[in-house]
């Protein structure tokens, strides 16, 4: 009899702390991967489609996160131009860190081309070829969109030619998209051509990447205070670049428009369950969250300055507090992440349903694209 006394009081006093104490329920793991990889023509013509696909970047990948939140995205870049340029082609690999492609894209600039054709096939090349795609045995979205106004040197020896290229990217279950800028007949006829070999779809937007409409909203502002209340749990450490990379991606909050810097906090907030405030690696208090590294592993000289005096139990201690911070603030960026991206929703429905611009275009293609 005292033995089942004892066991019901145990059972009653498991009761109330389950009440009192609020149970983190485990979040699912992300079931498969988006890769994504913008090919786009950086020719002197391609001036205000650049400007706003810097504009805009952030919000294309809320589009494909908004579509599949459990996948794992990651996005790579091409800008490619002509021989004789600068470059014919410069490429930054597929990669989780797309604050990283970000700060990438930030440095093109749109000069160059002389002749009207250009170096598509090059791109088209190193987009199937150089780029470490998901292996095709596991599940993924693997999607390109070629984006230009000139169509492809087929004169050039050394070049593979593009239906040879689609056709291995048909085989890595890779999909080519085509959105021309402009309307010259011969880019449309490649492009055209380009999105039916590569299983995609075409558009053709005008030449300068059509009107970039950003929404202001009232929650801009209330999201950028909790972003930066945020940013002061981020702990740098590692090598003295990667500390200063993950300082600089800090500082692009401060940089970036307002409408902007509130598509990345979106973004980074919902792709990582609240866990992260930056892309990348290099911030101490996300890797331990995300159980990546453990505090007693990282040499002392790694860490900042104002750590290295702590035991490591103190560290431990430190972390744990900037851990605990950084979700109470990331439940709240998360309300407030809701609230505008429905604000955002139903302005866009009194918009001209026409597809117009580069960001809608390709936000679009991904709707239909992009599936759990």
């Amino acid at each position: 009899m005292k033995k089942l006394l004892s066991i019901a009081l145990i059972c009653a006093f498991c009761a109330l702390c389950a009440q009192a104490v609020d149970v983190v329920k485990p979040q699912p793991p992300k079931t498969n991967r988006v890769d994504v990889v913008f090919v786009l023509d950086t020719t002197g013509s391609m001036t205000g489609l650049i400007e706003g696909a810097k504009r805009k970047i952030w919000s294309i990948a809320n589009a494909i996160v908004d579509q599949n939140p459990n996948a794992l995205i990651r996005v790579g870049l091409i800008g490619y131009r002509d021989l004789g340029d600068e470059y014919v082609a410069r490429y930054y690999p597929l990669t989780t860190d797309i604050q990283d492609i970000y700060a990438k894209l930030l440095l093109f600039t749109a000069s160059g081309g002389g002749d009207t054709p250009e170096s598509v096939n090059e791109a088209l090349d190193i987009a199937i070829t150089k780029m470490e795609w998901t292996d095709a045995r596991t599940r993924a979205n693997r999607i390109v969109f070629l984006v230009g106004d000139a169509p492809p040197h087929m004169d050039y020896d050394q070049d593979r030619k593009y239906p040879e290229i689609i056709a291995e990217a048909k085989q890595r279950g890779i999909i080519v998209n085509a959105v021309q800028a402009g309307d010259m007949d011969s880019t449309k006829k490649a492009w055209k051509e380009i999105a039916r070999l590569g299983g995609g779809n075409y558009i053709a937007i005008p030449q300068d990447g059509g009107r970039v409409i950003v929404i202001d909203t009232p929650y801009d502002e209330e999201i950028i205070i909790i972003q930066r209340k945020l940013n002061s749990t981020v702990v740098p450490y590692g090598a003295s670049t990667q500390q200063k990379e993950v300082k600089g991606k800090l500082q692009s909050y401060e940089t970036a428009p307002a409408p902007a810097a509130a598509d990345m906090s979106g973004f980074i907030n919902k792709s990582s369950r609240g866990k992260e405030v930056i892309t990348g690696e290099g911030d101490l208090v996300g890797d331990v969250a995300n159980n990546l590294k453990k505090i007693g592993d990282i040499p002392t000289k790694e860490l900042p300055k104002d750590m290295q005096s702590m035991s490591v139990k103190e560290r431990e201690a430190y972390i744990a507090k900037q851990i605990e911070e950084r979700n109470t603030l990331s439940r709240q960026l998360a309300e407030i992440v809701t609230k505008r991206d429905e604000f955002i929703k139903t302005a866009e429905t009194k918009q001209d349903k026409k597809v117009d611009s580069f960001d809608q275009a390709i936000s679009r293609i991904l709707e239909k694209q992009v599936k759990e």
